[in-house]
């Protein structure tokens, strides 16, 4: 089957490795903009398959443009569209937690899902939603793991002991540690606001003279590592390191999270970032291969 990757300029790296790991031509999206800021995407050389390439950090400027190149891309030849965003928002808010809001998460899947044939992120900040397929009106969603991507990037020298920052995170912390055969334990974490948590360890945990790798799916106002970090700095860990999946944080962050302790910062690059250290073109690559 012909297939081709489409991107966006600001994706362009990371689009390029995908291409380049499927064996197929990276194809970059012009953008025009009008005077009254509307956005007009151009496609060329479109085949029967247009894998979308769109990471989805700043959400609102992005999301606009990407469904208008979906459709760009049928109108050109496409029979089949399928959307590579190894980061997904807005599917955090997935119920109604107080009066006024909006349920973001089935707004952004009403919006994106009848635009393609099929999605394919990774580690989506999910709570309470095991299957994305019907939030995005039935569009197959394939979510992948970076569990096992992290645990090659923190390595076993030393002996880590894994560690996550609250109960939710518990499950693929534990996918993380049995990749390197390590321990694992979790934070127990209460929250009063958006920056402000506050994190327990049972008392007989010992992790003095310990290497620690604290890893979550999300970094944006690192509040929560830095609690972290303290917590463990506080019970004598010898080193500490984070390793994040989506890294949405800016350097004020960054600079906070190594005054907490933290001796390195590595993330993906499923979001631009400077501490990116793990590409996601290989694991892509593994589930879209069936498009080619």
């Amino acid at each position: 089957m012909s297939a081709a990757v489409f991107a966006f300029a600001e994706d362009a790296a990371p689009a390029a490795r995908l291409a380049a790991e499927l064996g197929r031509r990276s194809n970059e999206i012009a953008l025009h903009r009008f005077p009254d800021g509307e956005g007009l995407p151009l496609v060329e050389d479109v085949p029967a398959t247009a894998i979308l390439y769109r990471s989805l950090d700043d959400p609102d400027p992005k999301l606009m443009p990407m469904l208008l190149a979906a459709d760009a891309l049928r109108r050109a030849g496409a029979a089949r569209v399928v959307l590579a965003a190894p980061y997904l928002p807005y599917l955090r808010q997935d119920a109604v937690f107080r009066p006024g809001e909006p349920l973001s998460r089935d707004v952004l899947g009403a919006l994106v899902g009848p635009a393609f044939d099929r999605i394919v992120t990774v580690a989506p900040h999910l709570h309470r939603t095991s299957d994305l397929t019907p939030v995005f009106a039935g569009a197959p969603v394939s979510v992948l793991s970076a569990a096992e991507l992290l645990a090659q990037e923190i390595g076993s020298a030393g002996e880590p002991v894994i560690v996550g920052p609250d109960a939710e995170s518990e499950p693929w912390v534990a996918e993380v540690a049995r990749a390197l055969n390590a321990p694992h334990l979790v934070f127990e974490k209460h929250r009063s606001g958006d920056r402000r948590v506050e994190l327990t360890l049972p008392a007989d945990i010992d992790v003095s003279g310990r290497r620690l790798a604290l890893v979550d799916d999300i970094c944006s106002s690192g509040g929560t590592l830095a609690a972290a970090l303290r917590a463990l700095a506080d019970r004598g860990a010898a080193r500490m390191e984070v390793a994040i999946v989506h890294a949405l944080f800016d350097a004020r962050t960054e600079a906070r999270l190594m005054r907490a302790g933290a001796r390195r910062i590595v993330s993906t690059d499923s979001c631009e970032h400077p501490t990116n250290a793990i590409h996601l073109a290989g694991l892509l690559a593994g589930a879209l291969r069936q498009e080619l």
